[in-house]
């Protein structure tokens, strides 16, 4: 299977990936006609739909079909049908955010920080957890760009703009209190339980063995290998605070991770010395998030 998934995609792979994806949602919401699951659903299927176009845009799989199958399936082991709205609009603005600064036209990411910054800011209005983004974004700014303090300035005036809106709008309806949700530093839900999660705890030790195989071999990998898997990285560890301070036993917050974590597993595949390990790797993690479904599902745990 691994061979299989090792084949060079092609321009029909993605929305054949796009469909098993809808089918996926589908699957999970047709008995259910609420209508802010139904609308979650919809936003949800963008925010993944996206983050396939975001491993060419970030290219470091080789265009294979590996990645895409890996993303697949952790959005389908880990998407429970009834998601949380707020985190399905952070991997709907995940994706349009990383696609931006992945852009390979200068002149487009130069000019994004404005929207860049507005996402952001709907982000963090829909979900305020997800601040630790507004850190990946100016580490990225100060990391990448020759005009620092203009493109700082243009992503805060572009958070601005939605704030100000916000709060108007807010006034003209008469909402006048501040709600404390607003204010994520102070109720930290750090994980007591992790029965669920030792299913996934194989997977865990791939990604730390990935990420110390590529900084063993740090040496021998290109300048643009190096600054991509680092990008990958800082948005890892921005997504991880916020799972490690607020996740709780909410579960559909792993999602966030599906498209990192898809992309180092497969470079770790790609780049074991033995075939077999590949191909045990690959269906051990497909058994393991297979279980950790059913385990949700089922409602059993260790």
């Amino acid at each position: 299977m691994f061979r299989l998934l090792s084949k060079e995609s092609n321009i029909f792979s993605i929305p054949v990936y796009i469909g098993v994806l809808l089918l996926i949602v589908i699957g999970f919401n047709f008995l259910d006609f609420n209508t802010l699951d139904v609308i979650s659903a919809i936003i949800t299927f963008a925010g993944v739909a996206l983050g396939y176009f975001c491993f060419n845009s970030i290219a470091l799989n080789y265009q294979t079909h590996l990645p895409l199958f890996l993303y697949t399936a952790i959005v389908f082991a880990l998407y429970p049908g009834n998601l949380d709205i707020g985190i399905a609009v952070a991997l709907f603005t995940n994706s349009i955010i990383l696609l931006m600064l992945t852009n390979t036209d200068m002149t487009v990411r130069k000019n994004s920080y404005i929207l860049i910054g507005a996402i952001l800011a709907l982000n963090f209005i829909f979900l305020p957890t997800t601040w630790p983004m507004a850190f990946f974004v100016i580490l990225h700014i100060f990391g990448t760009s020759d005009r620092i303090g203009l493109h700082v300035f243009r992503l805060f005036f572009g958070i601005f703009l939605i704030a100000i809106s916000y709060f108007g709008v807010a006034y003209l309806l008469g909402m006048n209190s501040w709600d404390p949700r607003y204010f994520p530093f102070s109720n930290f839900r750090p994980m007591t339980d992790y029965s669920m999660l030792i299913w996934l705890s194989p997977i865990a030790l791939m990604l730390i063995y990935a990420v110390w195989d590529h900084f063993n071999h740090f040496n021998q990998k290109s300048p643009t290998s190096k600054f991509k898997y680092s990008f990958i990285l800082v948005f890892t560890i921005a997504q991880l605070i916020t799972i490690i301070l607020y996740m709780g036993t909410t579960y559909e917050y792993l999602l966030l991770l599906a498209l990192p974590v898809s992309i180092i597993l497969s470079r770790m595949l790609k780049f074991l010395s033995k075939y077999w390990m590949k191909e045990a790797g690959l269906w051990l993690i497909i058994f393991l998030l297979m279980i950790f479904k059913l385990a949700a599902f089922y409602n059993f745990n260790l």
